[in-house]
């Protein structure tokens, strides 16, 4: 037996088998490109599978060391990957700059980071493991580009729609391009440095030639604008770096934005942080402890038993202890099951995070649901559950050596599980508003009761609305 095939026996044994073999089968025989970087929530789409056991069954895989995981910083704009590494603590800069965009953003963990995973060079040499090999339409595809860009089959004739001319420049080498520049806003781009010169061409057209000079350095800087006439151009590049590049003339009009504009689902870091098999897989690895990364939007949910000592002293220690224990196992798998992650207990309570309102509000119901399945089996109310939900931003930070989160929102979300009776589920206006919330409420027909409460540390009172 094969190291591959001792590895992938392991991981039958803690994944999904039907995620397994459709793994176990792109490793086997799919294309280079497709084990690159590989989109999970693609894949899943793809292969007909179950979006949260093909995630579950990807970090097993990485975990065993079939494939690699890398966190990549991604520009919103233009959907080029401007960092990437195999562990999230290298994401500590305030800012990233996209050359080819002009722009400087702000990382967050919802739309900014993306996590991906490529074939171990244990088990399946590829083409990307050596990334200066790849052709320059294949550099773009599986190097350049997120996996959440939509990219055609037919990439080298859609680059070639908007491409005056580009070149493939060794190490230490120099090349003179002889081009005409249209009348249009030309970039010339290096994918591998991620160098650029913008180009403004107007004007009259010239029959004089034009010069311009680019020299290619291992430390980004832009180049900034040019203006120049429609005309010939002679464009010397010169190639500092150890490495070879790629620089391309680019006519930026419609054809290029068009190609940009295509985006499909991706596995985003914010969805994995609140993902319960990757909490329990990786544990502390994920953060360092003076990290402090932002995520725009995260739902969070808290539950808390109702008269929990109370329920000790009347069924007494043992029989409460396995009553307290079975209601944590069901919650555990609701919580998993509705893509959330519980990040940790207090006492008989939960806290948990889910990527969107509507999974949290779903994960309520089905809780509140299972508490009183159990408690008609006994034929007593034992376990009275207080639910609240909120929505909003926060900091993803570790805790006590665990990763944990941080903010208003927490507070929040905290506080209005204490407005809860028994039974009672209460979730502020951001879960209210959220549209496929709403449909879960009407598919229920539920109707939330509107109030306004004084939330204990919040200054202004908050609108909440009960679900009975």
């Amino acid at each position: 037996m094969s190291e591959s095939e001792a590895l992938f026996s392991v991981l039958r044994q803690s994944a999904n088998a039907d995620c397994v073999a459709a793994i176990e089968r792109a490793v086997h025989s799919a294309p280079d490109r497709d084990l690159c970087r590989v989109n999970v929530l693609d894949f899943a789409r793809r292969h007909g599978l179950h979006e949260e056991r093909t995630i579950a069954a990807f970090l097993h895989a990485a975990r065993l060391g079939l494939f690699e995981l890398s966190w990549n910083i991604l520009c919103p704009g233009c959907g080029g990957v401007l960092d990437t590494s195999a562990t999230l603590k290298t994401v500590n800069r305030e800012e990233y700059d996209c050359m080819l965009c002009a722009c400087g953003y702000q990382p967050t963990l919802d739309e900014m980071v993306e996590v991906t995973f490529t074939v171990s060079p244990r088990v399946r040499r590829i083409e990307a493991h050596s990334p200066d090999t790849l052709p320059e339409v294949e550099y773009y595809r599986q190097i350049f580009w997120s996996s959440g860009v939509d990219l055609p089959e037919t990439l080298g004739d859609s680059l070639a729609e908007f491409t005056v001319d580009s070149i493939e420049l060794p190490p230490g080498e120099k090349a003179v391009l002889s081009v005409v520049l249209p009348n249009d806003f030309v970039i010339v781009f290096d994918p591998v440095t991620h160098a650029t010169q913008f180009l403004d061409v107007k004007g009259e057209p010239t029959r004089e030639r034009q010069t311009l000079s680019m020299v290619f350095n291992p430390v980004k800087a832009p180049f900034g604008t040019v203006e120049m006439r429609p005309g010939p151009l002679r464009l010397s590049l010169e190639n500092r770096t150890d490495r070879r590049v790629l620089p391309a003339l680019w006519i930026a009009g419609d054809k290029l934005h068009g190609l940009l504009g295509k985006r499909k689902p991706f596995l985003t870091a914010k969805r994995l942080l609140t993902n319960q098999t990757f909490r329990d897989i990786y544990r502390t690895d994920t953060l360092d402890v003076d990290q402090r990364l932002k995520i725009t939007s995260l739902t969070f949910l808290f539950t808390d038993l109702k008269g929990s000592t109370a329920l000790y002293e009347r069924v007494g220690d043992l029989v409460a202890y396995d009553l307290v224990r079975q209601h944590f196992h069901v919650l555990n798998d609701v919580v998993a099951a509705e893509a959330g992650a519980v990040v940790k207990t207090i006492g008989d309570a939960v806290m948990a995070t889910f990527p969107t309102p509507d999974r949290a509000l779903a994960a309520a119901l089905r809780m509140r649901e299972a508490m009183s399945k159990i408690n008609a089996e006994r034929g007593s109310e034992d376990l009275l559950l207080k639910i609240g939900i909120h929505e909003g931003p926060c900091l993803a930070v570790t805790l006590n050596d665990r990763q944990d989160y941080f903010g208003q929102t927490v507070n929040i979300a905290a506080r209005v599980q204490g407005l809860a009776s028994s039974r009672a589920i209460f979730v502020t206006q951001p879960v209210i508003e959220d549209p496929s919330a709403a449909k879960i409420l009407e598919a229920e027909d539920l109707r939330p009761t509107m109030q306004r409460a004084a939330l204990r540390g919040i200054s202004d009172e908050t609108t909440v609305y009960e679900i009975p």
